[in-house]
């Protein structure tokens, strides 16, 4: 029977994974992460119905785990790829977990005994997590991994260990994988935002960005959802956005719109009124660009809730003994106005994941001049590629949001079991 891969194991690649699967099509699923679910696991929730990110996410996640026709390769990257439409052979490295897949119940043991602690890379560095340890609480599959370079050998999770699960050794293996077509859906990362110096990022503690708030407002982060400066502990009683950072930006040659980070950063502020409504909420912006269903209302309701939308676009942050100063010349009034927030959330845009070039030369598909994958035909062929049978999808084509990233999952795997129904 023909099967296919899909690379990237985000929401697009989960919902690509389902509907092939759904076909009769056995369907390989390749995350290099411990777990699926991508970036959307790290939201608290979605715009503009302000509906539970996980509640979304989560029971694809495990239909797509428990699905007779799905088979999940996590840790593993893809290496090589041969062969043409009908008859691909990819090789993917599957990194060690050092513990046993099959043995480990997920109990969780192992990680209360362990005495190490990490930043978090799924917390974006706001919490901890230990040297073994699971990503966040709702892991697909539900299976630990133990971090070989932080590890100290106390030798404490194996001794805790009912199902001697925790391995000392384990070594990379190679997977070779026989497919009729290829769905990517790598996703995206976003801007680094050390690479501008004027807000002082990294060099402020209360100066930081979308994603490290997403995880500070979420419920399952490292502070329970409690919005606090990071450099004392308090609530800030004025919070500012800094819309168009990293996007639409010459000098960094991000010319382009992220597309979504108005409407996350309104999505934001709303829930910041939800929770305390004495807060000050100020967003800094260029242009509002609410383009999807629903989204205008929920901009008019953001500012029903007593929001400012402040239309100009800050130089700097300067530092006070009192905390800090944001001059900005409002560009509706052509006056200028010093705010004075307790933290400001840097509104970062969406860059082609790592490994974005890598996987293009691979595949033998070409790019765009952001790095993003190109699309053979933009209105008529929006998920092809330049090689027959190697489709994309979601933000690894361009900057997207959530239902626009499923749709062309959808799409795109629509493709890819009509390849894999002739191959039979």
């Amino acid at each position: 029977m023909a099967e296919v891969a899909v690379i990237g194991g985000g929401v697009t690649g989960i919902q690509a994974a389902l509907d092939i699967a759904n076909h009769g099509i056995r369907v390989h699923l390749i995350e290099r992460e411990a777990s699926i679910g991508g970036h959307m696991a790290q939201l608290d929730k979605t715009f503009p119905t302000n509906d539970c990110s996980m509640c979304i996410l989560s029971p694809k996640m495990v239909d797509v785990a428990r699905h007779p026709n799905v088979v999940i390769h996590t840790l593993t990257e893809v290496k090589s790829i041969t062969g043409d439409v009908g008859r691909f052979t990819i090789s993917a490295i599957r990194h060690p977990r050092y513990v046993d897949e099959d043995a480990c119940n997920g109990c969780g043991d192992c990680i209360e005994v362990c005495p190490v602690e990490v930043y978090n890379i799924f917390d974006a560095g706001m919490g901890v997590r230990k040297a073994i340890y699971k990503p966040h609480a709702q892991i697909v599959p539900n299976i630990t991994i133990r971090d070989a370079v932080h590890c100290i050998d106390c030798g404490l999770c194996f001794d805790i260990c009912g199902k001697n699960a925790v391995l000392r050794e384990e070594e990379e293996q190679e997977v070779i994988l026989e497919v009729a077509s290829v769905v990517i859906a790598t996703g995206f990362r976003t801007f680094d935002a050390e690479k501008k110096k004027e807000f002082g990022y990294l060099h402020h503690p209360d100066v930081i960005t979308s994603l490290e708030f997403e995880r500070l407002i979420n419920a399952s982060g490292p502070t329970g959802g409690k919005i606090k400066r990071l450099s004392d502990g308090t609530t800030p009683d004025h919070i500012v956005f800094i819309q168009c950072f990293g996007s639409r930006d010459i000098s960094l040659k991000r010319p382009y719109c992220s597309g979504v980070c108005c409407m996350y950063a309104i999505k934001n502020a709303i829930l910041i009124k939800e929770k305390n409504q004495d807060t000050k909420v100020t967003i800094c912006y260029m242009d509002i660009r609410a383009y999807g269903k629903g989204y205008e209302e929920y901009y008019i309701r953001a500012q029903e809730l007593g929001i400012r939308f402040l239309r100009g676009r800050p130089g700097e942050i300067i530092r006070t003994a009192d905390g800090m100063k944001i001059p900005v010349e409002n560009t509706e009034t052509s006056e200028l106005e010093i705010l004075e927030p307790g933290l400001v959330v840097l509104s970062v845009g969406l860059e082609p994941a790592d490994g974005a070039e890598k996987i293009a030369e691979m595949f033998g598909i070409e790019r765009d001049d952001y790095g993003f994958f190109e699309q053979e035909e933009v209105k008529c062929a929006p998920v092809k590629t330049i090689r027959p049978g190697v489709y994309i999808a979601g933000a690894a084509v361009s900057p997207k949001d959530i239902p626009d990233s499923v749709t062309q999952g959808e799409a795109a795997a629509m493709r890819a079991f009509l390849d894999a129904l002739a191959a039979k």
